[in-house]
């Protein structure tokens, strides 16, 4: 156990996930089959479901209602579907976090008191499974914006950019909610509460600049709405990402990686007397 409370915090953490990363592979793969295990389809419905959110969006909110993003001139109603996929695939990779990540410990009791079993990889294996499952989601956003938006440009590029720091956000929150978890069984339905706000309050299907200004003080703090903002400035409109907004995103990427890992690590030691 001494040896265990002196794994590196923060940013250092990432070192002991790339010294595991083959088990890391076994453990992300595995997750992906859980999620369709008994179904006639399997990992097919990875492809399937977004597929299927990517045509109701567009009939709904492009053609029935017509709608549109007002602070962009000459959008179409489909570019607001887009827009809104755009944000859904974004808002899936944190909310998929969230949702696995209770789980990652309590549900692996098996390898709790394996001393020599580095516990750190259940929930960056989970992170990665919801990587899988979002990239499968933005291939079927870059085939709309060629086939009904405006094209890919140059400006795609900043995308990796953009959404990079995210995946420090779900690393950082997979770690100290299935540490918190263990501790705090109240946290399962808490995560899908804090979900259901974030869907929400996350400019999913608004942008940034429809919020009143009395109320954009309280939801500039989410990170999600600045992420989802730039994502569609670069893959639909074109645009050069905003630095601050970026810069922001990447402060609080970098601030969750470090608070997460110093939760878990600390944490750690308890796990095998509560489970």
């Amino acid at each position: 156990m001494a040896a265990e409370a002196k794994e590196p915090l923060g940013l250092m953490g990432l070192g002991g996930l790339y010294r595991n990363r083959e088990l890391l592979w076994q453990f992300t793969k595995r997750n992906v089959n859980l999620r369709h295990k008994g179904s006639y389809l399997g990992v097919f419905w990875s492809f399937l479901n977004p597929l299927l959110m990517l045509g109701l969006y567009t009939f709904v909110f492009g053609i029935i209602f017509e709608g549109r993003f007002k602070h962009v001139e000459g959008s179409t109603s489909l570019d607001f579907a887009l827009g809104i996929f755009i944000g859904l695939t974004i808002f899936g990779l944190i909310s998929e976090t969230l949702f696995m990540a209770p789980h990652s410990i309590l549900g692996n009791p098996n390898f709790i008191k394996k001393i020599v079993f580095p516990l750190e990889i259940l929930p960056a294996a989970s992170v990665l499974a919801s990587v899988y499952h979002f990239l499968i989601s933005l291939l079927l956003c870059l085939i709309g914006v060629v086939v009904w938006g405006p094209g890919l440009g140059w400006h795609s590029l900043w995308f990796p950019v953009v959404i990079f720091p995210l995946i420090l956000i779900g690393l950082g929150l997979s770690w100290m909610i299935s540490a918190l978890g263990v501790f705090f069984r109240d946290l399962i339905p808490l995560t899908q509460f804090v979900s259901t706000v974030l869907f929400y309050m996350s400019g999913i299907f608004f942008s940034a600049s429809m919020v009143p200004e009395a109320i954009w003080p309280f939801l500039r703090i989410n990170p999600l709405i600045h992420a989802i903002g730039l994502g569609r400035d670069v893959l639909l409109w074109k645009l050069t990402p905003e630095f601050g907004p970026l810069l922001y995103v990447y402060l609080t990427g970098f601030v969750m990686l470090f608070l997460g890992n110093r939760i878990f690590t600390r944490l750690k030691p308890g796990f095998a007397d509560v489970v």
